[in-house]
């Protein structure tokens, strides 16, 4: 496969499947399942091939794919990866054949189905874009898909929930675009080229301090909006809670990380200055994101929405990691981002798979389905304690590599964050115990056990989230360079002393 475009094929080829479902009679959903499912999990092996082939120790992008798109305007198909962006295309790629064979849509599985490829082609166009332009387009395409699933395909509430989440993700976008036009034209201005070319407008930046923290904020906004950073947050409870099964696992999984992965790929790299400036505001932002997050949590009746507020938390984490600006936390960041889509995606599947069978999400109507369903209740007590941080499960690599990193540079937010870990155990703890424990009565003595498709479709997610957890060397090792790149450029932009590996790790 040498010289093979594997990241323009990780683009095109769910594209090619969505217009291959629009072809399909809608009499024949069978086939439909069948075809996504085919795409899906070959974009997986596409994106299995490119983790096997990265080259660990490099920081640079590699498997470049650059084509001259509009000439006169500077845009170019220009696609990359790095230690970065690889994981979270490898989780995105696993995520949606999880999805699409978790849980199934109740009508027009065409549409549905169609929808879901083209969301996969815009997330993974987010992650491999190097072109301003191409980025935007890419963002704007994840855009349209998500509405139509949550206002199609949701529950009660879902009208009310795609039009919050399209005004907010929709305002963002629009500052984000002005923030690029000018970005382009004041580089242009001052060196005579226009390109949206990210590399290009990186090493020749000419803006000065005030102009750069305007365009920062023009950044800014968008991706705390799509995280959502608190107190922006507010379209995520709702969208998550009325959005379908498959559309709350890509919504956890994938496009809460299109935000925190433009911090990094953008806010940091195109604006190193005014992201060291900025961190205590953004540091501040995220602790009390993870506080609020999961006192909010605790106090839910709706065991979906209970968990949608812990995403609020999780991801207060990820921005505390990135904004700490060393090398450990902006790697406790971006495992925190792989970690939570594995555990958050897996817990939103188990959570439709209960209200298939109860037709309620309310955690007063359940309660002693362990009595009924042990292997269903074991499941889901290894995705929950993954989720709180358990030793030996993903989610404390990640939490624990980003309080270490935050405590190096900015210590009393990594003092206060890390209340935010026992109060996540609180509120899943006592929710498990609400819905689990106990003894079954009326609907739940006939909650059905976990059948073998869903452990067959669950089980890949178990398996990653016991490897992560107990091996996660090869996840950091492949991240590592190009961390630690960018975490020097921070620190050479902004003038800051790099504190050296004897005095507490390394910037």
């Amino acid at each position: 496969m040498l010289g093979f475009p594997v990241l323009t094929a990780l683009i095109v080829l769910p594209a090619i499947g969505a217009a291959l479902v629009v072809a399909i009679p809608r009499t024949r959903p069978e086939i439909v399942k069948v075809v996504a499912l085919a795409v899906s999990v070959a974009v997986l092996v596409l994106a299995c091939y490119g983790l096997y082939e990265f080259a660990t120790g490099t920081a640079g992008f590699q498997f470049v794919s650059r084509h001259v798109w509009i000439k006169q305007w500077g845009i170019s198909w220009h696609l990359g990866i790095d230690g970065i962006s690889l994981f979270l295309v490898v989780l995105t790629a696993l995520l949606f054949p999880f999805a699409l064979a978790g849980s199934d849509a109740h009508h027009d599985v065409k549409a549905y189905t169609a929808w879901m490829l083209v969301l996969e082609a815009g997330c993974l166009g987010v992650f491999l874009a190097l072109d301003l332009f191409l980025f935007f387009v890419f963002w704007e395409i994840v855009l349209v898909p998500m509405y139509f699933l949550i206002g199609g395909w949701g529950y009660e509430g879902r009208v009310y929930a795609a039009l919050k989440f399209f005004i907010y993700t929709m305002t963002g976008s629009a500052l984000m675009l002005v923030g690029i036009l000018a970005l382009v034209f004041i580089h242009a201005g001052h060196t005579g080229h226009l390109t949206f070319d990210l590399q290009t407008l990186a090493r020749e930046q000419s803006f000065s301090g005030s102009t750069a923290r305007w365009l920062f904020a023009a950044f800014a906004v968008s991706f705390a909006i799509k995280v959502p950073i608190f107190p922006l947050h507010t379209w995520l409870p709702d969208a998550h809670t009325e959005a379908p099964t498959a559309g709350s696992v890509i919504l956890a999984g994938v496009l809460l990380k299109l935000g925190t992965y433009g911090f990094l790929r953008f806010g940091l790299y195109l604006f190193p200055k005014v992201s060291h400036d900025l961190a205590p505001l953004l540091l501040t932002l995220g602790v009390v994101g993870i506080i609020y997050g999961a006192i909010v949590a605790a106090v839910q009746r709706d065991l979906k929405r209970l968990i949608a507020y812990s995403s609020v938390a999780h991801l207060g984490f990820i921005i505390l990691g990135t904004f700490a600006l060393t090398t450990q936390g902006v790697q406790g960041g971006i495992i925190q981002m792989v970690n939570h889509g594995l555990s958050t995606g897996a817990l939103f599947l188990l959570v439709g798979m209960i209200y298939e069978r109860r037709h309620t999400r309310e955690i007063a109507d359940l309660g002693g389905l362990q009595k009924v369903a042990p292997v269903f209740a074991g499941v889901f007590m290894l995705v929950m304690l993954s989720s709180v941080g358990l030793p030996g499960l993903n989610g404390f690599v990640g939490e624990f590599l980003v309080l270490i990193g935050t405590f190096i540079s900015r210590r009393w937010w990594a003092v206060v964050a890390a209340t935010g870990v026992i109060l996540a155990a609180v509120y899943l703890l006592w929710a498990y115990q609400r819905v689990f424990h106990g003894v079954p009565e009326g609907e739940n003595l006939k909650f059905p056990e976990l059948r073998w498709r869903e452990g067959a479709v669950l089980a890949p997610v178990l398996a990653l989230i016991v490897f992560l957890g107990v091996y996660p060397k090869p996840v950091l090792d492949r991240m590592e360079p190009s961390v630690r790149t960018l975490v020097e450029r921070v620190d050479r932009q902004a003038g800051t002393h790099q504190p050296s590996v004897a005095q507490g790790g390394h910037r």
